[in-house]
C-alpha cells in the first residue's frame, strides 16, 4: 500500500514538473514545432503556421500540445500570464473583409461542434454564451456581425464563453510620442504583433498591438477587468483558432511566445520570423482565371447589353403611340395601345369579330378591369381634321341609351386610329335573319327590334343634347353599329 502511494506521488510530481516545464516557450517560426493541429491548420515548409488555407466555410486550430496549470496554490485564482504573437491575414480580395482569428485559452482542444464563418471555429449558435464553454479568446475580427454586437469590421475583442465581446476596440495602437491613435487594418496583408497580458491579482487583461517592426507601445489598446477563476479550468490549453466564410482568407501565425506565473513573455526575434507570402496560391489561380474569364465576360456582357437595347427599342416601337398636346383634355378617354394589343391577343384572327368598310373589329379583354370590349382598327393616313374627329369621338362617348352601343374611347398610332366599344355578345342581326341554322325570329321579336332601332335613332336625332345623324343603318355586327338589338 505504501509502495503504491509512493509511486503515485512520484507520478504526480513528474506530471506537475512536466506542466511547469511547458509554462514557458518561444517559437520564432514553426519549423519542427510540436503543435496539436486540426482542420485546415498546417505548418508550411517556410515555417508559417497556417490556420486556414483557401477553402471556404471551414475551420482550423493550433494548440500547444501540453495543458497548463493556470490556478495558483490556493486553486481559486488564476495566475498571471503573458503571450506575444505575430500574425498576418491575406484575404481572397485585398479590400473585402473575410473572417478573423483568435488567441484562445480553452478547457479542451475539441472544437468539433463549433461552426466556421463568423463563429471563428470556437462555438456554435446553441452554446454561444454557455458558461460551460470555459473559454477565453482575444479575437481579431474582420467582419461586423450584428448578432454579436460588433463595433465595426476591424476590431480586437475580449471574449468570455461567448463571441459577444466584454470589451472591444478598433484595431490599432497609441503612439508613444504623441499619444494619438493609429489605425491598423487587419486585412492589410501586413504582419502585426499582439501582446496579451493578464494580471492575476488585479484580474485585469490588457491587449496591445502594433506593426511587426515596432516595439510594444506603452499604452494598451484595450483593458478589461475579467475574473477568470470560473472561466479558465486547471489545466487548460492555449493556442489559436480561425475559420473561413463565403469569402476565404489565409490566416498565418509567424511567431509565438508564452509565459505563465508572472513576467512578460519572451520577446520574439523579428529577424528570424518567416515572411508572409505576397499572395496566395488560390489568389494566383484566380488571377489567371480572371485573365481568361474577364475578356469573355466583357464581350458577353456587351452583347447582352446590345441585345437588351435592341429589344427595348423594338418593344418601344411596337407599342409606340401618337400623342399630341391637345389630347391632354381627353386623357380619361384614351386607351394605351399596349393594353389593347394584349387585350386582343395581338389582334390575332382568332379574335376577329368582323370586317367593315372602315376596318376590322376584334374582341378583347382589358388586362386590368377584365372587361370585354370590341376594338375597331381604322386606317387614318391624313392628319387633317383628326383633332375635330377625336373631339367628336369623345363627345359620342357621353351617349347613354339602351339601344345605342357605348363608345368607350380611342387610341392613336401613326396611320391608325383604334375605337373601343362595349362588346355585344349576341353577334350581328343578319345571322338571325338569314342563317338557316338558327331559329327564325317571330314577328313579335322583329317588331321589338324595329322599335328599339327607332328609339335609338330618335335619341340620336332629337333627344340628345347634340344632333347625331346616323347614315349607315343596316344589318351589321351589333358591336360595330350605333344601335343594340
Amino acid at each position: 500500500m505504501l509502495r503504491t502511494c509512493f509511486l503515485f506521488l512520484i507520478t504526480l510530481g513528474r506530471l506537475v514538473a512536466a506542466l511547469n516545464e511547458t509554462a514557458l516557450f518561444t517559437f520564432n517560426g514553426f519549423s519542427g514545432a510540436n503543435l496539436s493541429l486540426d482542420g485546415m491548420a498546417t505548418v508550411t515548409p517556410d515555417g508559417l503556421l497556417m490556420l486556414t488555407n483557401g477553402t471556404t466555410a471551414l475551420k482550423g486550430h493550433a494548440f500547444h500540445p501540453t495543458p497548463l496549470r493556470f490556478h495558483g496554490a490556493n486553486g481559486r485564482t488564476v495566475a498571471s500570464f503573458s503571450t506575444a504573437f505575430v500574425f498576418g491575414i491575406i484575404g481572397q480580395y485585398p479590400d473585402v473583409s473575410s473572417q478573423g482569428m483568435a488567441f484562445v485559452v480553452s478547457a479542451s482542444r475539441d472544437f468539433s461542434t463549433a461552426l466556421p464563418g463568423h463563429f471563428l471555429g470556437l462555438v456554435n449558435a446553441a452554446d454561444n454564451g454557455n458558461a460551460g464553454n470555459h473559454l477565453l479568446a482575444v479575437e481579431l475580427d474582420t467582419v461586423l456581425n450584428a448578432e454579436f454586437r460588433d463595433i465595426d469590421d476591424n476590431h480586437v475583442g475580449v471574449d468570455v464563453n461567448s463571441l459577444t465581446s466584454v470589451r472591444a476596440a478598433s484595431a490599432g495602437y497609441y503612439d508613444d510620442q504623441t499619444g494619438s491613435f493609429r489605425n491598423l487594418s487587419l486585412i492589410s496583408r501586413k504582419a502585426m504583433q499582439v501582446w496579451v497580458e493578464y494580471d492575476g491579482r488585479a484580474m485585469e487583461l490588457d491587449v496591445t498591438m502594433a506593426p511587426v517592426e515596432m516595439p510594444k507601445p506603452k499604452k494598451p489598446l484595450l483593458s478589461a477587468v475579467v475574473n477568470l477563476s470560473e472561466v479558465v479550468t486547471d489545466p487548460a490549453y492555449v493556442g489559436f483558432s480561425s475559420a473561413t466564410g463565403i469569402i476565404f482568407s489565409h490566416h498565418y501565425v509567424l511567431g509565438w511566445s508564452f509565459k505563465l506565473n508572472g513576467g512578460e513573455a519572451p520577446a520574439l526575434n523579428v529577424s528570424m520570423l518567416p515572411a508572409l507570402p505576397r499572395t496566395t496560391t488560390g489568389n494566383k489561380t484566380r488571377l489567371k482565371v480572371l485573365e481568361v474569364v474577364l475578356p469573355i465576360a466583357s464581350v458577353v456582357f456587351a452583347l447582352a447589353l446590345a441585345t437588351a437595347v435592341v429589344a427595348a427599342a423594338k418593344r418601344r416601337a411596337k407599342f409606340a403611340e401618337l400623342r399630341e398636346d391637345w389630347e391632354a383634355g381627353f386623357g380619361s378617354h384614351r386607351f394605351a395601345y399596349k393594353d389593347l394589343f394584349y387585350a386582343t391577343g395581338g389582334f390575332k384572327d382568332r379574335n376577329l369579330l368582323g370586317r367593315g368598310g372602315f376596318g376590322r373589329v376584334y374582341m378583347g379583354v382589358l388586362p386590368k378591369s377584365k372587361a370585354r370590349v370590341a376594338v375597331k382598327r381604322v386606317s387614318h393616313e391624313s392628319r387633317q381634321g383628326i383633332k375635330e374627329f377625336v373631339a367628336e369621338i369623345v363627345s359620342l362617348g357621353r351617349l347613354r341609351h339602351r339601344s345605342v352601343v357605348q363608345l368607350l374611347g380611342y387610341c392613336r398610332r401613326r396611320g391608325e386610329l383604334l375605337l373601343v366599344y362595349d362588346y355585344m355578345p349576341n353577334g350581328s342581326l343578319d345571322r338571325y335573319l338569314h342563317d338557316h341554322d338558327k331559329p327564325a325570329l317571330d314577328w313579335d321579336q322583329r317588331f321589338k327590334i324595329i322599335k328599339d332601332v327607332a328609339s335609338g335613332l330618335l335619341y340620336l336625332h332629337e333627344d340628345w343634347e347634340k344632333v347625331v345623324v346616323h347614315r349607315d343603318i343596316k344589318a351589321r355586327p351589333a358591336m360595330c353599329s350605333s344601335t343594340r338589338r
